[in-house]
């Protein structure tokens, strides 16, 4: 990370700052007021002005405000501000010296198009009660949505700006590196915009204060040609599309299944399956045996006693279909064709759904869950993928490319009355049935795509099924591994997913 010299006009990169400081001049003895911003004021309609100071002896940033929020569809609060153009980070501890207030008083570090109330904006938000997020509205009058961190009152924060995506870095305490938070989202700004520090009393009758030390405002370093990939396990409840942040990791994870007490995830890391807590915490390896290259293709029985599992450890390197009991064991191998790609666990627990590439030609099949002959259920000239029984076990879902465009459809458990649930410009894939049978949600990829890749702009979108309205549930970096198998919390009423951050190694050793 390259601190910007606040003595010089810079042009570095893709970001141009012109700073008010006399060449120079440290920070304690810049002409500006305000140190590195150029103003402040109140955005939105608050009945209590507010102010900013700057101390140039201790270099700390005093902001007052008031307004009732930063939230929905309009903001009000103290904001000091540069202006600035390309990636930029800016990073401060934050911390609020006065006790008690609003349990949302919020003291925020943010990018912002513009300074109407209603402008498009992320923002890395620490509350009063030490809830700390990546807030966003990705659009002009556009309602705010979040990304809940799953670190609590950390002691230093950092919001970056790297093209169109925005991050959240977070430390926990003094002394400690800046690590990413996993929130992330896609904000394009268009030419220049602002960035500095705000505070929000959540109470519009009353002013709150909030301190900003050791603020820095710099230059991304460049992605390099080997960035460092980062996993995240989130989950997005259908109500509010506000995420939340389980799981971050510098490895390559993949595709969530939510046992059915709702306590659990297992997905599958570097050829294993792991489990965890849905609280956070360590994952575990499950023991699968001698099956040690499982990919993402797995998920639990409806007794949740077993688990099916698609694994390459096989002389021939091909998919295969196995059930391992689910707290580990010798795996059982289920299909003697390969490869196969389990993807459905019939209501009953007796039939497995999968794909199988036969021939040349991937199509849907279904064996039962103790091994024997498969059954081929479709028979198109086109891939099919992604099979997945409904809650009652009188439909299967699936992906197919038969129409020269990845679509979901749908059909009878025994393959017949073949229908096109889906018809719209994007690739859609993977479609995951709620339990209570009225949601389908589903990945969905540009038009422009071609098959599932990893790596790409993305959207979790949800189908009400009862009239077949589609609205997105997230926006995301990802793909491949973010969504591939069954993610419902047991309550229908959350998803859990995986997505992808690649950052430059000197972003990973802050």
């Amino acid at each position: 990370m390259r601190k910007l010299n606040l003595g010089i006009t810079f042009l570095l990169g893709s970001i141009v700052m012109s700073l008010s400081s006399p060449a120079g001049a440290s920070p304690a003895q810049s002409a500006s007021p305000l140190g590195i911003f150029q103003n402040h004021g109140d955005i939105g309609t608050v009945l209590h002005a507010g102010s900013a100071q700057y101390d140039t002896a201790h270099g700390a940033y005093t902001l007052t405000g008031s307004g009732e929020n930063v939230w929905f569809i309009a903001d009000a609060f103290q904001f000091a501000w540069k202006q600035v153009s390309g990636d930029v980070a800016l990073t401060a501890d934050i911390a609020f010296p006065e006790p008690g207030g609003n349990p949302h008083r919020k003291a925020v570090l943010m990018i912002r198009q513009s300074l109407d109330a209603g402008s498009a904006y992320a923002d890395v938000a620490l509350h009063g009660v030490g809830l700390t997020s990546l807030q966003y509205r990705d659009a002009q009058g556009a309602v705010t949505h979040e990304i809940q961190a799953n670190l609590s009152a950390p002691h230093r924060l950092r919001i970056e700006k790297r093209g169109d995506f925005i991050y959240l870095f977070l430390a926990s305490a003094a002394g400690q590196p800046l690590k990413t938070s996993g929130a992330s989202v896609k904000i394009p700004m268009q030419g220049p915009f602002y960035i500095g520090i705000g505070v929000c009393s959540h109470d519009k009758d009353v002013v709150e204060k909030a301190v900003f030390s050791k603020v820095e405002l710099s230059v991304p370093a460049p992605l390099t040609a080997s960035p460092v990939l980062y996993s995240t396990l989130e989950t997005v409840p259908i109500d509010s599309t506000d995420r939340r942040v389980v799981y971050v990791a510098a490895s390559h994870f993949e595709a969530p299944n939510w046992t059915t007490d709702g306590a659990h995830f297992f997905f599958n890391s570097d050829g294993r399956i792991l489990h965890l807590p849905v609280t956070g915490g360590t994952p575990e390896i499950i023991d699968t045996g001698t099956a040690i290259h499982c990919n993402n293709d797995h998920g639990l029985s409806p007794d949740q006693k077993w688990m099916a599992i698609s694994d390459q450890t096989q002389a021939d390197h091909l998919s295969t279909i196995y059930i391992v009991p689910i707290g580990g064991g010798a795996p059982h191998r289920v299909t003697r064709n390969s490869p196969s790609y389990w993807h459905g666990w019939s209501p009953d627990g007796k039939t497995l759904a999968f794909t199988g590439q036969r021939n040349g030609d991937f199509d849907i099949y279904t064996i039962p869950a103790a091994g024997g002959d498969e059954t081929r259920l479709t028979t198109a000239k086109a891939l099919d993928d992604g099979p997945e029984y409904s809650p009652d076990g009188k439909h299967i879902y699936f992906n197919s490319e038969r129409t020269g465009h990845m679509q979901i459809w749908r059909m009878l458990a025994d393959g017949s009355a073949q229908e096109q649930i889906t018809s719209d410009e994007f690739n859609n894939w993977f479609p995951h049935i709620s339990p209570d049978g009225k949601w389908m949600a589903f990945l969905s990829y540009g038009n422009e795509v071609t098959g599932h890749p990893a790596n790409k702009d993305v959207q979790i979108r949800l189908m009400a099924l009862v009239d077949r309205k589609i609205s997105v549930l997230a926006k995301l970096f990802g793909g491949q591994g973010t969504i591939n198998v069954p993610s419902w919390s047991p309550d229908s009423q959350k998803v859990a997913f995986v997505s992808y951050q690649l950052l430059p190694a000197e972003e990973t050793a802050k």
